[in-house]
């Protein structure tokens, strides 16, 4: 077994400024990925909502290229993800993961007000989509910066044997806020009219993000820091050394961001299928959301499954393992599900899917942050993240809209899939090992 950075393996903690305690750590965990949650929560809804979002600040003469737009300025919201993910990353390795938490958190909480209450395109013209593109790229800076420093916090808070559980706590609270928007909307597909669904009740589900905005302000303000201040303040080289460091792990660093890529790909694809089922497949827009639901609860039990057998089996098994499996079940899953649609075959096909594609990249994400060392860890993990986010996430949607549309094949979304399963099973197959022990109790 291969162990990276065994000189921090035994903990992160030596600073003394952490309860080191089993209730301390769960109490910072908590605390760290509410606030995850919460921004994840607000910037995924916009994808389940797309369709209304269009017709709201985007008319157009038909409804592919009102939701083009509208897919569009859901992707810009992942142009500002690398600049959020360099500058609140660095901060966090500098100043500390709490400022950069907080901060991060304060511009997605203003951002997701803004698109919330901004007026329709027919009621204030231009201004309206320009307002909401604006507020867009705003979340995206704050989420490019979150994951990087939370995900940081997350390792340096646990214990050696439960490293990999704890930071899945990084994907499953992604994941549980997939699944409160989806929640969201199936209640109100069941409780409002289309027209009411698309005139105000897509600002119901923002608004409840934004409700619970100041919980997770406070919550965050509690954490206690991982890294040591020096007297200056800071805690890392300047912006120079930062680089310089990170040079030096540019095989991972390479290897980390086509495996991002191919997670982002399958992530954002899924949440499409919100869209796919109604646009592609013309199912109910409950059945569509139920699907999303379903298949988002099922991803939490796997993010969190496949943290506990990280910790067992070591990280590279439950890497490559399930990704095989996804691989080998793509396209005959899609086949059924557009050979008898319905909402079984899309309950059940998208579930099994979720449940086993999510299990590789909680081992992916304590791998990765174990590889790196503690002064780059925050700024080189949201850098990568983000960009891979921003280059393949941002437009996976709007690829999959663009294939079903010229190729007129509702299988259009397997093809992308599998191609971005099999890449990131040769990323994942040349990933070290890093787990510092195995077969935690």
């Amino acid at each position: 077994m291969s162990i990276v950075n065994t000189a921090q393996g035994k903990s992160d903690l030596s600073s003394g400024l952490l309860d080191t305690s089993p209730i301390g750590v769960k109490r910072a965990a908590f605390s760290a990925t509410v606030g995850n949650m919460l921004e994840f929560y607000d910037f995924i809804t916009y994808s389940f909502f797309a369709i209304q979002i269009g017709h709201t600040f985007f008319p157009s003469q038909s409804e592919y290229g009102s939701l083009m737009l509208s897919l569009a300025t859901f992707g810009a919201g992942f142009i500002t993800r690398p600049i959020g993910g360099i500058v609140l990353g660095i901060y966090s390795d500098r100043i500390g993961r709490r400022p950069a938490m907080l901060l991060s958190f304060a511009l997605m909480g203003s951002a997701i007000i803004v698109i919330s209450i901004t007026p329709s395109y027919n009621t204030i013209g231009l201004a309206a989509p320009i307002i909401v593109i604006i507020a867009r790229m705003l979340q995206g800076f704050a989420l490019g910066g979150e994951v990087g420093p939370t995900t940081a916090y997350l390792l340096e808070i646990a214990p050696p044997e439960r490293r990999a559980l704890v930071i899945s706590l990084q994907p499953t609270s992604q994941e549980i806020a997939a699944t409160a928007g989806a929640l969201v909307g199936f209640i109100l597909t069941q409780t409002m009219t289309p027209a009411e669904l698309e005139s105000y009740g897509w600002r119901i589900a923002f608004l409840i993000g934004a409700i619970a905005l100041p919980f997770g302000f406070w919550m965050r303000r509690t954490l206690p820091e991982t890294i040591p201040q020096t007297e200056s303040g800071t805690t890392r080289p300047e912006r120079s050394g930062h680089f310089t460091l990170a040079r030096r792990y540019s095989r991972v660093i390479v290897l980390a961001l086509t495996i991002l890529a191919s997670g982002t790909i399958s992530t954002y694809v899924t949440q499409y299928m919100t869209t796919y089922a109604q646009n592609t497949l013309h199912i109910a827009p409950s059945v569509a959301f139920a699907t999303s639901l379903v298949s988002n609860g099922l991803q939490i039990i796997g993010a969190l499954l496949g943290g506990w057998l990280a910790d067992r089996y070591g990280r590279k098994p439950i890497m490559i393992a399930p990704q095989i499996i996804v691989l080998f079940l793509t396209y005959p899953t899609f086949l059924w599900i557009v050979g008898a649609p319905g909402g079984w075959s899309l309950l059940f096909g998208f579930g099994v899917l979720s449940l086993i594609g999510s299990l590789p990249f909680t081992a992916f994400y304590a791998t990765f942050t174990e590889a790196l060392p503690q002064a780059i860890r925050g700024g080189v993990f949201a850098t990568v993240y983000a960009v891979a986010i921003a280059s393949f996430g941002g437009t996976a949607q709007l690829v999959v809209t663009w294939l079903l549309h010229i190729s007129g094949n509702p299988l259009a979304p397997a093809w992308y899939l599998l191609l971005a399963a099999a890449v990131g099973l040769l990323a994942m197959a040349s990933m070290p090992e890093t787990a510092p022990v195995k077969g935690g109790k």
